[in-house]
């Protein structure tokens, strides 16, 4: 069963992430660390004894459609209830709508104990959480009124409606039609599929925001405008009213997350309404959606990269309890006759020390991108602009790492229940199958490796990046001037890391300033997991130092000598790689060369 790892998470805010910092600064309120553990123990509570036992039956069950209408697993709406009740939906949120306005440091740590608790059910609120600052940010005085209030509470839910059967990765291709009425109102017709609870039984309405293109609209990514759909619409009392002319034709039946419902969305097809066409207010300007859009993207990207965080944290407790438990075979050195438990045999050990130590390396970089988001939010002046190319920087890779860390973790969790992993029961193949999903969706990693490298690397000509790996270079130092034992050659090993970010960091700013984007693209994957292990390892160690000689110093100590040596091959992939690549590509076409 989950226990929420509420010490190591706070221990990762406050000495890794820098929630310490930003509480001394005065820029929280009166956010104290009494308050933060206060915070994280009830949302831990609730995520262990309230979502995590309703996980094994949303797994199973799943969600259903009959008629138009989504269920939900049972107990899931009445949970949800629970949830909102809680006020955890309105944790971040404006204080003008009734939000808390703390951190989204605070948010996204409770973020990956209801994740882990069951991801199926938290990816709903999570997309609610987007919608709340999207519309914040760039919605009418007027949207605001209406509708942030009851999303901000979590009486209502919100959804995100990009994708279409032709346009997936590339928006420039959807084809969902928006038409100007005459009241100032929109109507959007077309198909919108994979909308993550685009119908379900939580609540009594469901906002979409959807991408749409005006007959008159430039081509490609230019011509996209953001609209706000309601399932329902609203009576001047604030109440739903009349249906509107959007339902779900139907859902996924996909490899995990099974309670969640995947839906296809159908707009404007007559169904609802007096004439064809669902109505819609557009958000920000005509043109400029994806703008909009991206707002949300980026809080779901840090949000999807929680997931991987959270579905590790989870497969780690349960490979661990299994481990202890189960006897198999003599492990060296083992007294008597009897078999001893898998978790005393080196390879059990290895794969178990892989799972914790690539998951906190995880954890330390998602939490250190809402740091920076933190930052650049409550900051001014040149500081603000500081802290958001740090979370333009770190977005790519808390996304993609952990999410990769996940199914790795996942597999590794399966792999130590042997026979047992791969039969449903012991509930480790949900863990892998409800993973695996979060490399894809909120933009594929290869799209995070992309973004990492052509837009975020060269972000002030590559200073930012270069004065971040001197940041992290300062944790190798401390490490070597520590008076650890637990540490071992730690910062030696985390030093040549960093040589090795540096050099790849250097040889692909230059394949991009001479034009040779083809190139560095090549190497661009291998390049996102070689920074995230060095910088992971970095924050790591900053953790251990600051905890003393002890668990976290042995667990960094692994990571350096068993994992850290992988960024000397990764490097000569990203800067040796490409060529073998380019040539070879030709094959995969249908005639080859």
């Amino acid at each position: 069963m989950y226990r929420a790892p509420v010490e190591e998470i706070v221990h990762t805010l406050t000495h890794v992430a820098g929630l310490d910092r930003l509480i001394e600064s005065g820029l929280a309120g009166d956010l104290s660390p009494d308050l933060v553990e206060a915070i994280l123990t009830e949302a831990g509570r609730f995520a262990a004894e309230e979502i995590a036992p309703l996980a094994r039956i949303g797994d199973k069950e799943g969600a259903r459609l009959r008629d138009g209408v989504v269920t939900t697993p049972p107990g899931w709406p009445e949970l949800y209830r629970k949830w909102r009740e809680g006020g955890w939906n309105a944790l971040s949120a404006p204080e003008r709508w009734g939000g808390q306005g703390l951190p989204a440091m605070l948010a996204i740590a409770t973020l990956e104990m209801w994740n882990s608790g069951a991801m199926a059910f938290a990816i709903g609120p999570t997309l609610t959480i987007g919608a709340i600052e999207a519309l914040e940010r760039h919605a009418s005085e007027e949207l605001k009124r209406v509708y942030l209030e009851k999303l901000v509470s979590g009486e209502w839910m919100a959804t995100m409606n990009l994708t279409e059967p032709q346009a997936g990765s590339d928006l420039g291709a959807l084809k969902t039609r928006a038409e100007r009425a005459p009241d100032g109102t929109y109507r959007l017709f077309g198909q919108k599929i994979f909308i993550t609870y685009g119908e379900h039984d939580f609540t009594e309405n469901i906002v979409h925001l959807v991408l749409a293109r005006l007959p008159d609209a430039p081509p490609g990514t230019r011509g996209i405008s953001l609209f706000l759909v309601p399932k329902f619409l609203v009576r001047e009392d604030g109440t739903p009213g009349p249906r509107n002319d959007v339902f779900c034709a139907s859902i996924e039946h996909k490899m995990g997350i099974h309670g969640s419902p995947t839906c296809t969305m159908i707009y404007g097809d007559g169904r609802f309404g007096e004439a064809p066409g669902a109505i819609g207010w557009l958000v920000g300007e005509e043109n400029r959606g994806l703008a909009c859009m991206f707002t949300m993207m980026n809080n779901a990207r840090l949000a999807v990269g929680i997931q991987g965080v959270a579905v590790a944290e989870a497969a780690c407790q349960k490979a661990l309890a299994y481990a202890r438990e189960r006897r198999q075979g003599r492990a060296p050195g083992a007294k008597g006759d009897e078999m001893s438990p898998i978790v005393a045999h080196p390879d059990i050990q290895r794969t178990l020390m892989t799972m914790q130590a690539m998951t906190q390396a995880a954890r330390a970089i998602a939490y250190s991108c809402a740091h920076a988001i933190d930052m650049a939010r409550l900051s001014g002046g040149d500081e603000a602009t500081h802290w958001q190319m740090r979370a333009n920087l770190l977005t790519p890779l808390a996304k993609a790492f952990p999410t990769d860390v996940g199914v790795e973790v996942a597999s590794l969790g399966l792999q130590v229940h042997g026979g047992m992993g791969y039969i449903e029961e012991t509930g480790a193949a949900a863990l892998l199958r409800d993973a695996r999903i979060a490399p894809i969706y909120e933009g594929t990693n290869g799209i995070q490796a992309i973004d990492l490298v052509t837009r975020k690397l060269p972000q002030a000509d590559g200073a930012h990046v270069r004065g971040f790996i001197g940041e992290l270079r300062r944790d190798a130092e401390a490490a070597r001037g520590a008076n650890m034992a637990g540490l071992g050659a730690t910062g030696a090993r985390l030093a040549r890391a960093l040589d090795d970010l540096e050099e790849a960091s250097e040889h692909l700013l230059r394949l991009l300033d001479e034009g040779e984007t083809e190139a560095a693209l090549a190497g661009a994957t291998p390049y996102l997991r070689l920074f995230a292990l060095a910088a992971g390892a970095a924050m790591l160690t900053r953790g251990a130092l600051a905890a003393g000689d002890g668990a976290r110093a042995r667990l960094v100590r692994y990571l350096a000598e068993n994992h850290l040596p992988e960024t000397a091959a990764l490097k000569q992939a990203v800067t040796e790689g490409a060529q073998s690549l380019l040539t070879a590509a030709g094959d995969l076409s249908e005639h080859g060369r």
